[in-house]
């Protein structure tokens, strides 16, 4: 049977502010992307969140983002390529440390919102993030977008990597997410969310917004867990896989 992990941004509440359903998702996803307290996240949600992974059977990772919790992570910061190094090895420090507290492992680590971004397209960005992770622990795994410069980082620097696709985003076709402003970037239907992804899963490839196909290999499904359809549209997506004989698995 073939198998795909689905995962998910989690934790990534600040104080008394929360964001999302974690406790919903964790009960459906097979793998946690855990925001390390920059973009946000901090160590009572961190911790929360890997005790309820370690309890659902739920592998963890960590989700590193840019410190910028006005703005979610999402706005460009003109960052160094040595600072974005070190900015990711020390979020990713911070979430294996509390996931050991918690008494669960990281095993991979997946950039968040703009830095993420800047990586799929600048090849110095992504090759700071791979460095990061591989100074930090040579064992965790890259979760990258699917054929972006992450990839290539990635392999270069001798990092196992997986290459994941997402649920509620659109795709331009040049195989890049579609920006949040443009029409097309969000998919908010469950239903149509899930249909796209067993078409992707199945062909082993992006579907871009005219239709045409960019073959790749998949190895994880993303549903943003920020927003108000995420816990519909991974239900839905989830059980569209399963239904289509696809079973869910952790990647790592």
């Amino acid at each position: 049977m073939m198998t795909i992990d689905l995962n998910s941004d989690l934790a990534e509440g600040f104080g008394a502010y929360r964001c999302g359903d974690d406790e919903a998702m964790l009960g459906i996803v097979t793998s946690a992307n855990v925001a390390c307290g920059l973009h946000a996240g901090d160590p009572e949600i961190m911790a929360h969140a890997f005790t309820v992974a370690r309890e659902r059977g739920v592998a963890v990772g960590a989700h590193p983002g840019f410190p910028d919790l006005w703005g979610f992570g999402r706005r460009r910061i003109p960052f160094s390529t040595g600072e974005i190094e070190r900015l990711v090895a020390y979020q990713v420090g911070a979430a294996a440390a509390l996931a050991a507290y918690a008494g669960h492992r990281i095993t991979y680590v997946k950039p968040h919102g703009a830095l993420g971004n800047i990586s799929c397209e600048e090849r110095p960005v992504a090759d700071a993030i791979a460095r990061a992770i591989k100074a930090v622990d040579p064992g965790l795994s890259f979760l990258a977008t699917a054929l972006t410069e992450q990839v290539a980082a990635g392999e270069a620097a001798g990092l196992t990597v997986h290459q994941e696709i997402f649920a509620d985003r659109g795709y331009t076709e040049d195989g890049l997410l579609v920006a949040r402003n443009l029409p097309g970037a969000m998919i908010t239907d469950p239903h149509e969310a899930a249909e796209r992804v067993v078409a992707m899963v199945s062909e082993g490839a992006i579907i871009t917004l005219s239709g045409q196909r960019l073959p790749t290999p998949i190895r994880s499904v993303c549903v943003h867990g920020d927003s108000s359809h995420a816990v519909a549209t991974a239900r839905r997506v989830r059980a569209a896989l399963e239904g289509a004989g696809i079973g869910l698995a952790a990647f790592a």
